[in-house]
């Protein structure tokens, strides 16, 4: 190929088409578990999170139901990834083996909002949430007390009913039930057997599976590090237990005119990605996570009067 401008644009061009169909054909998960929140600064605050307006009869005057002042603030992270292509390879017609690296960047790319939802999903029983507690944690503050949306016990039957039943009791600061039905069930890939047995077999030890068909599963590799753990979240509502925060989509740019020092001191076309996004916590209600450390279960609820009554601030 005669390098030139012309021949250099063109191959950007098409090292940008194969980029953007990576980025459109790739899957990703995080967006099962995460609402997705358009940003326009440099930070945002979700003032609102932990109480959700509930409906009320109109018997006098309207009641205003004020947000919580939480201050939980997610700050846009800054992402780049960059390779390069001699231009001796372009004048060589060897540009060609370079397409698969540049698409592979962009399935990368895709998939990275994946590994920052998932690692908070693992972190979550020490990193905080808006209310100043880890996102699992047995001491979540509530008017009645606390609440917890931890456990220790391993991925068993009845291990699962018991968070099941402990999300679908949670009640809102108004005593109303909060309607919290989890529908997906999240394991590392070391927990996947024990996970489908527990949610399609008829029969486990000879025993109807009671829990076959109660939600669907999740099966993510960014988890292989935490390989006990097990989490059952409801992803069914507008607001999900995490949040993404998109600020700036990945694109591909490049460094590719002849006085560019790259070009004109190293002989090489620059190649790079830049995003700006960031994952957060959402609601701790719509999420039971367990450590799986133990092969009992210390049963969460409310530390209350009233053991057996689960409540939650929402």
């Amino acid at each position: 190929m005669v390098v030139n401008s012309q021949a250099i644009q063109a191959l950007f061009v098409s090292y940008s088409i194969k980029f953007n169909k990576a980025l459109t054909e790739t899957t990703v998960n995080y967006q099962r578990i995460a609402m997705v929140v358009p940003s326009s600064t440099r930070e945002t605050t979700y003032a609102w999170l932990g109480q959700a307006p509930e409906m009320r009869e109109w018997l006098d005057s309207r009641t205003i139901q004020n947000l919580n002042a939480y201050d939980y603030t997610i700050k846009n992270r800054t992402f780049e990834m960059t390779t390069k292509v001699p231009v001796n390879d372009i004048a060589d017609d060897q540009y060609g083996i370079y397409g698969p690296l540049v698409s592979e960047m962009g399935r990368s790319a895709k998939k990275h909002p994946d590994e920052l939802v998932f690692e908070l999903l693992g972190n979550g029983f020490k990193e905080k949430c808006y209310d100043g507690k880890p996102f699992f944690s047995t001491e979540h503050p509530t008017p009645d007390g606390t609440q917890s949306n931890m456990g220790t016990g391993k991925l068993n039957p009845e291990n699962y009913a018991l968070a099941r039943c402990s999300m679908m009791t949670v009640r809102g600061d108004k005593g109303k039930p909060l309607n919290i039905i989890p529908d997906l069930l999240v394991v590392a890939p070391q927990n996947e057997a024990v996970a489908r047995e527990l949610l399609f077999a008829d029969l486990i030890a000879g025993t109807s599976n009671v829990n076959k068909g109660t939600c669907e599963l999740l099966v993510v590799p960014e988890l292989a590090a935490y390989p006990d753990q097990w989490y059952l979240l409801c992803t069914n509502r507008y607001v999900k237990p995490f949040v993404f925060q998109d600020r700036e989509r990945p694109k591909l740019v490049c460094k590719n005119k002849e006085t560019d020092d790259n070009v004109f001191f190293d002989d090489e076309i620059i190649y790079g990605i830049k995003a700006r996004y960031n994952a957060g916590f959402g609601l701790w209600q719509l999420a039971y996570g367990s450590t799986g450390e133990d092969v009992g279960e210390i049963a969460a609820g409310s530390t209350g009067e009233d053991a057996g009554e689960i409540t939650a601030k929402g």
